[in-house]
């Protein structure tokens, strides 16, 4: 409830003084509501960080190293799970601030994030068959579809308004494993997959606040506060790599409340969100967009989607040279630059917004794939100018 601060006091007798004060009411006004989201992020990101070193150790004493082969691009051994720290942290400060119940939507999601963190491990020490955790994948999808986060309506994108049961279902599921495998898939450098993933978990959280859905918001911001003391330990040159038991549930995550955001602002009277399904779509583009682009140039080539190779955004940077640091720190640029982009469109039709997303990842790709080039000439131009002036 806000305060009325334009009614006059009778019985004050220094207006000036609470005129003076009024900003700084106005100010934990506004931080209120964040409260319980800084706790998350706080104590998620400290038992992280303690987390990380001991659990580094117990991988070196049992030698679980991510071993580098023809399609990675890190050229020695390095610790992975650590994702093990990351969940553990963001689990932590969920039991301590997060209000649970048991309603089927929250034990589903809290459930398949347990399933899932137990795939991951398993997969990081004996690598598992795509078909199976594909299928592990599809059962978690359903469920959470189950229970009731589900897409229920495109707002009037292709003139598309609500949408039948059946197709509620079917994006679903194909929303929460596209964007779990695609996160799973941008993870090949350091710091990648955790910076895009901080990136679109602060904006979701900030996102789901505004739009009413505080305590979802939580989620977000507790994860997010796990994957920044993560990556204290994972740029480049990584100490840790997070795994398939941090991607495989920073993907699903990410998933399932961009589904939660889209059904918060399709119920809300006056949404903060006017257009959510192509805001949600900007919150994943990069990792979405590079996946499709990869299994269709493999598919063009003659050659299976799921044979891995070097395609990814990330390798068109590193394939010429560019260190993990710069590509990572490139492309999470362009990942706030698509961010802002597709809150400041807005207001415009959902069909324009998505042409012009389109654009600028295709542009991005152009650009990435030519950065080589550009350097070189930088570099022969300088030299050139510095031989003129001596």
């Amino acid at each position: 409830m806000l305060l009325n601060l334009n009614r006059k006091s009778t019985t004050s007798k220094k207006p000036s003084l609470m005129k003076n004060h009024i900003p700084l009411l106005q100010l934990d006004l506004y931080f209120s509501g964040y409260k319980f989201a800084l706790l998350c992020f706080i104590t998620a990101f400290v038992i992280t960080l303690i987390a990380i070193p001991p659990i580094i150790s117990l991988i070196k004493k049992y030698r679980l190293y991510d071993v580098p082969n023809a399609r990675k691009v890190h050229a020695l051994p390095i610790p992975t799970m650590g994702g093990v720290a990351i969940v553990g942290g963001m689990m932590t400060a969920l039991i301590l601030w997060f209000p649970f119940s048991n309603q089927l939507a929250q034990v589903s999601f809290f459930f398949s994030v347990v399933v899932l963190f137990g795939l991951g491990i398993m997969d990081d020490l004996k690598d598992l068959s795509a078909k199976y955790k594909f299928v592990i994948q599809l059962g978690l999808a359903a469920l959470i579809a189950l229970s009731g986060i589900r897409i229920t309506s495109f707002e009037g994108l292709f003139g598309i308004e609500e949408l039948p049961l059946t197709a509620q279902y079917t994006f679903t599921i194909l929303a929460i494993v596209g964007i779990t495998n695609a996160f799973n898939l941008i993870d090949g450098i350091d710091g990648l997959a955790g910076g895009l993933g901080f990136m679109s978990l602060v904006t979701l959280g900030m996102f789901l606040t505004m739009s009413g859905d505080a305590n979802t918001a939580l989620i977000a911001f507790a994860l997010a506060g796990g994957i920044l003391a993560f990556l204290y330990f994972n740029f480049n040159p990584a100490r840790i790599f997070m795994g398939d038991t941090g991607s495989l549930v920073l993907g699903f995550v990410i998933a399932v409340l961009c589904i939660r955001l889209m059904q918060v602002s399709s119920l809300t009277g006056n949404p903060v969100l006017p257009h959510a399904p192509v805001f949600v779509l900007g919150i994943v583009l990069i990792p979405v967009f590079d996946t499709l682009r990869v299994f269709m140039v493999r598919i063009w080539k003659g050659n299976s989607p799921f044979v891995a190779d070097k395609t990814h955004i990330h390798h068109l940077l590193t394939n010429q040279g560019f260190s993990h640091a710069f590509a990572s720190k490139l492309i999470c640029f362009i990942h706030g630059f698509v961010l802002i982009e597709v809150y400041w469109l807005r207001l415009l039709k959902q069909e324009i917004i998505l042409l012009i997303l389109t654009a600028i990842m295709l542009l991005a790709i152009v650009l990435l794939k030519n950065m080589g080039l550009v350097f070189r000439r930088y570099e022969k131009v300088n030299t050139l100018l510095k031989g003129d002036l001596s």
